[in-house]
């Protein structure tokens, strides 16, 4: 017997109904603040993540699924980002627009060891403003994000947020964390030893308590930020501050990308656990556009991991599906006939299906019950002699019968009366 591939999920109906739940809401906040959908191939070129994740990083130097083909080398996407940049350059995008707004959905693979909310097929839903430095663009994404995780009905989530500086900050901050650290290499655990080499701004967030006592005793708050970028983090803070959204500035928050700069942020939920308490996280990436042979611009994103989103939501029930005519056909003449009754319903917009096996009419009604069907439509050789089908409502047990020509007409009246019910 065939089984999924370890570290993949299938999403069942009665899941799916979660998922689209979280996307209509997404679509419709994403869409209020203006921002259009863009989907880019799960399949890129392996230099395009090399280059603009960096060399050091862990997804390049582990987790990447690459494919080898002739001369070519292809990965499948690890995340979204670096692919958007490279169509927006690749489409001159720039030239025709200059500044944009972007959201995305869909998977990302990363060959990792996969545990609880960290899987090697998952999924992200993020968005990336493209073509502006100002820290005014940096506040709006922020309170997107935030905006975002009420809609889901997640709470007891926390806002961490840092400024990295610029390029010129970093690799000033970059040699005197080494410096600092040099001496205490021993104290750090075996994975910080090894960053201490290829990207010692990791160490900062490593979880190990060790590393972390360590990293109290430097004192590094800010210390690394050049007086532009201390303005610009000053505006970004006093935007959220106008919008009354609480963060807490975290020192030691880095992201394990190369391309970040500047302001970096991250969602963290308690209830993921301690080693994977990011619901999604992001951050200004100004010199990337440039680095992918681009225009010298700014940009910034974030994304969820939509099986964090899941896990921090709990158990929800799915979004209530409209309400279902199941229609059941006796006879040979009322099958034929039924096909057009059928398309009927649903072309009124009405969810509607009907029995494929053949049951008989006790069978074809406990189907109907299973399915949670609101109304039963009942169509045999007698009725449709008369013109009339019997109309079967499941939530009071009354039946009627009608004309064939009212049958979506009654349908519809019914629900407007169901829905006035349950508002009184």
């Amino acid at each position: 017997m065939f089984k999924r591939v370890t570290g993949t999920r299938d999403i069942l109906p009665g899941e799916t109904e979660l998922w689209q739940n979280i996307e209509n809401i997404s679509r419709s906040i994403f869409a209020c603040h203006n921002y259009r959908e863009i989907r880019t191939p799960l399949l890129e070129d392996e230099p395009l993540f090399n280059r603009s994740l960096g060399e050091t990083a862990e997804i390049v130097q582990k987790q990447m699924f690459l494919i080898q083909r002739e001369h070519d080398l292809f990965a499948l996407r690890p995340e979204g980002t670096a692919s958007i940049v490279r169509a927006y350059i690749e489409n001159n995008i720039d030239k025709q627009q200059g500044f944009v707004k972007f959201y995305y959905m869909g998977p990302m693979f990363r060959a990792e060891r996969p545990q609880k909310g960290r899987l090697r097929q998952f999924h992200h839903i993020g968005c990336e403003a493209i073509g502006s430095y100002g820290p005014g663009i940096d506040a709006e994404v922020i309170a997107l994000a935030h905006t975002l995780l009420k809609a889901y009905g997640i709470t007891g989530y926390c806002i961490a947020l840092n400024s990295l500086g610029c390029a010129a900050d970093k690799q000033a901050f970059t040699a005197s964390l080494r410096e600092k650290l040099k001496d205490r290499l021993s104290v750090l655990c075996e994975d910080c030893q090894d960053r201490f080499e290829r990207n010692i701004l990791r160490v900062l967030d490593c979880k190990n308590e060790a590393c972390q006592n360590v990293i109290k005793e430097l004192h590094i708050a800010g210390s690394q930020r050049c007086s532009d970028c201390e303005s610009h983090f000053t505006a970004v803070r006093a935007g959220l501050d106008s919008l009354h959204i609480p963060y807490e500035v975290a020192p030691n928050l880095v992201r394990g990308l190369d391309y970040y700069n500047r302001t970096v942020f991250e969602f963290k939920h308690s209830g993921l656990g301690p080693q994977q308490d990011a619901l999604g996280a992001g951050g200004r990436y100004d010199g990337l556009v440039k680095q992918l042979d681009g225009p010298d611009t700014g940009a910034i994103g974030f994304a969820f991991g939509f099986e964090r989103l899941l896990l921090a939501a709990g158990e929800q029930a799915p979004a209530q599906q409209a309400d279902l005519v199941y229609l059941i056909t006796l006879g040979d003449s009322a099958k034929t006939a039924g096909v057009k009754v059928l398309a009927d319903i649903r072309s009124a917009g009405i969810r509607a299906d009907t029995d494929y096996e053949g049951k008989s009419l006790k069978a074809a009604m406990r189907t109907a019950n299973d399915l949670q069907a609101r109304f039963v439509a009942i169509l045999g050789d007698d009725e449709l002699k008369d013109g009339v089908i019997a109309l079967k409502d499941m939530s009071n047990g009354s039946q009627e019968k009608i004309l064939m020509t009212g049958l979506v007409g009654r349908i519809n009246e019914l629900g407007r009366l169901r829905k006035m019910n349950d508002a009184l």
